[in-house]
């Protein structure tokens, strides 16, 4: 998603500023070692039977959406090809083209209606959304938020008690990730200075803000072949930046934690930029916190006088400086309860200790925050032990009894790295109706990896614990005190252990058919000629627009697999490739590593989930600025194979008058019977977040954002909007959740 600082001209987007100044070797730099299929494949897949629950994700008006209908570097000789993949369905639908238009396009014979929008009322009493920036702000805990993003859709029996295969009623959990401030305002943002000197001066504003992120749970439910969500269902809830919550695991009621609102550490107000999502085998939902770090006010100038050296590097690591990108905490007067003042994490002028202002506030944000959604009184859970960074996502892997249960997790921002959580208890089954319990039980204790890939085609999961991999007392970057140290600090604690630096890890997803892990890569500028290596294979130029403006490094993306040895998620290796490559179908040989044509072309894969109903078809979804003077973003259907299924290469990146040579791993180019465009969206937007009915009928997608880019200048005038959608005419835009169907009643995709 792009997101702005209001202090900040031009805008950035916070997913490209990278704070890994480590010097964490390349592949290449790991391992020389020759690339070929023998080393690489040799061992085998595991094709362990797994078991998965819910795949990760994944009276209101519904709304009509209209449809609209060189050559090759050499690489080392092939050995023998690995068994066959299971047999896979085919893709059932024509591709849809590619399109700059204020419409959401699916393909001939499907419909696609608006579900919830930005705004929509979730309880009794709460008027229709005028969006026009009037709504009062204390109605906005009872609407639904902005930036839609991931989702998941818990389906409900007929005692209101949770059924995976539930296919006409459920309870759609959501995240709302950020806000289009321009439009959610009657003229956008009330500031006044610039610099550091910036301050809110509407109290009211922030309020409304504060009520729109977060997560929303709504109750949905199909009449005929319509869906519409219930606005008076006792299930729905909103839960934002005012809610309290616990922490729980092994950071929870530590130092790290204590803040003037909770003394002894154990509570804080909140969840913010919730991007992607997970799910847990007894029915709740996790949410992620992801660019938190930009939220909070901290001037370095001032506040590192009052810093230890370890603060610093903490801080400079997650990148908490500056103003606060919404500037939150400079509203005042202050209320009694610091409602604005908590977004400042700087040591405050006559405070004694950490209980006496927000110093500590940074470190209650960039958790995976439990929620039980079948009891909307409950209290969420962040859970400390899966580690604190930029998390866009928590993915659930195989479910088996007598196993330990697994989460993978990216971290969003460039060159960081890929993680994954194992629990310590065994499943047991009996635990599936446990609520929050259950996650005291799982998500509390366990072990916490990062990965290292090698460029033989192998990787490792580094254990992040105080006394192994260098995470001690005595590393010279950050002495690390405890084990509550490493958690909260677990990007330093990846850097000791010598983690693999990827293009902006995003969403996780997990094949139901055999097990393996896919993660989105969703683009790195940062990732220069001779910089590159074997999972990070690409730096290139792909020019844009009439004047060919040039966009370096990896600006396309990629998706990286792997295989845990033996089809054991607890397992300590594994083998990988890369299964696709983002880029122009008109690219050379050396960019366009996954032959694309025009009907599957695509750039900055970001959201993917896979389907269970469909026994393992991937969606594909687009979060790109790079190819949108082509398109808007997008959203594709794949049958993948298996890691292995293609074979090792060497291309040649080229930046001018410099080249270099990369030796990679590229999965079997999918074809468009494999891999093709399913739905293009409006103007300005990112495709976002999808989940499924229990049958597989029915298909929830995000659209966040349209319109974003409009200028504040333009606010206006509603003919200069950058989009409509989904009201059309003169209505300003809004993020909206659509449900997509066939015609015929029959399965999506196929």
């Amino acid at each position: 998603m792009t997101a702005k600082n209001p202090s900040e001209v031009p805008s950035i987007d916070l997913d490209d500023i990278g704070y890994n100044k480590t010097s964490n070797p390349s592949f290449s730099d790991l391992v020389e070692a020759r690339l070929s299929r023998r080393n690489l494949f040799g061992l085998g897949v595991g094709s362990a039977s797994v078991a998965l629950l819910q795949a990760c994700g994944g009276g209101g008006s519904n709304g009509f959406i209209p449809v609209a209908a060189s050559a090759p570097a050499p690489a080392p000789a092939p050995a023998p090809a690995p068994a066959p993949a299971p047999a896979a369905a085919k893709l059932g639908f024509t591709a849809v083209p590619k399109s700059l238009d204020d419409v959401v396009s699916v393909p001939a014979g499907y419909t696609a209606s608006v579900l919830y929008r930005l705004g929509d009322p979730i309880a009794t009493g709460v008027p229709a959304y005028l969006n026009d920036g009037t709504d009062a702000p204390a109605s906005y805990d009872r609407r639904a938020g902005d930036h839609h993003d991931g989702m998941t859709f818990f389906g409900i029996d007929a005692s209101n008690k949770w059924d995976p295969a539930a296919a006409a009623r459920g309870l759609l959990a959501m995240n709302h990730e950020a806000i289009t401030a321009l439009f959610l305002h009657p003229t956008g943002q009330t500031i006044v200075g610039t610099g550091n000197a910036a301050v809110r001066s509407v109290a009211a504003e922030v309020q409304r803000e504060f009520f729109v992120h977060g997560v929303s749970v709504i109750e949905v439910a199909k009449s005929g072949t319509a869906w519409n969500y219930k606005q008076d269902s006792g299930f729905n809830r909103r839960v934002h930046t005012l809610t309290e919550m616990q922490f729980s695991g092994p950071a929870a009621r530590t130092d790290y934690l204590k803040t003037k609102f909770s003394s002894d550490g154990s509570t804080t107000r909140g969840t913010v930029n919730n991007c992607a999502n997970g799910t847990t085998p007894w029915g709740t939902y996790l949410t992620c916190e992801e660019n938190w770090a930009g939220y909070f006010r901290r001037i370095a100038a001032t506040d590192n006088p009052n810093r230890s050296a370890k603060e610093i590097a903490a801080f400079g690591r997650y990148g908490v400086a500056g103003t606060g990108r919404e500037l939150w905490a400079t509203v005042t007067p202050d209320t009694s309860d610091n409602l604005y003042g908590r977004w400042n994490t700087e040591v405050v002028s006559g405070a004694a200790s950490a209980v006496d202002d927000y110093r500590n506030g940074a470190n209650t944000y960039g958790w995976v925050v439990e929620i039980d959604p079948f009891t909307p009184a409950s209290t969420p859970k962040k859970r400390t032990a899966l580690g604190r960074f930029g998390h866009e996502g928590a993915c659930l892997g195989p479910v088996v009894v007598g196993k330990p249960l697994v989460w993978y997790m990216g971290d969003d921002a460039q060159n960081e790295y890929i993680y994954k959580f194992v629990s310590t208890k065994a499943w047991n089954a009996a635990d599936i109706n446990g609520g929050i319990a259950a996650g005291d039980k799982y998500m509390d204790d366990g072990k916490l990896y990062v990965a290292r890939f090698n460029a033989d085609g192998t990787g490792n999961w580094l254990e992040l614990a105080l006394g192994v991999n260098g995470i001690t007392a005595g590393n010279p970057a950050y002495a690390f005190a405890d084990a509550a140290d490493v958690l909260i600090n677990v990007r330093l604690a990846a850097d000791a252990a010598g983690a693999t630096k990827m293009d902006r890890p995003e969403w996780t997803a997990v094949n139901p058919k055999n097990g393996e892990v896919y993660v989105t890569l969703t683009n790195n500028t940062a990732r220069p000629v001779g910089g590159t290596d074997a999972a990070n294979p690409r730096s290139y130029n792909d020019p844009k627009g009439p004047t060919q403006t040039a966009q370096k490094g990896n600006p396309n993306g990629h998706v990286v697999r792997f295989a845990d040895a033996g089809g054991n998620p607890a397992a300590t290796t594994f083998k990988w490739d890369v299964y696709l490559f983002g880029a122009r179908s008109t690219a050379s040989a050396d960019v366009n590593l996954s032959s694309l044509v025009a009907d599957n072309d695509f750039s900055s894969p970001d959201g993917m989930w896979f389907s269970s109903a469909t026994a393992g078809l991937l969606w594909l979804e687009t979060d790109d600025s790079k190819y949108t003077d082509v398109t808007n973003c997008m959203m594709l259907a794949a049958l993948p194979g298996q890691v292995g299924d293609g074979g090792a290469k060497t291309i040649t990146n080229v930046d001018g008058a410099t080249s270099a040579t990369q030796a990679t791993l590229v999965g079997k180019a999918p074809g468009t019977d494999g891999l093709r465009r399913f739905l293009v969206g409006p103007k300005d937007c990112e495709i976002t977040g999808i989940a499924e009915s229990g049958d597989g009928r029915a298909l929830f997608v995000n659209i966040q954002h349209p319109g974003e880019t409009t200028p504040a200048a333009n606010i206006g005038d509603p003919s200069k909007f950058g989009s409509h959608w989904p009201g059309g005419g003169t209505a300003r835009p809004r993020s909206a959740t659509v449900v997509i169907t066939r015609d015929d009643g029959g399965l999506i995709g196929l």
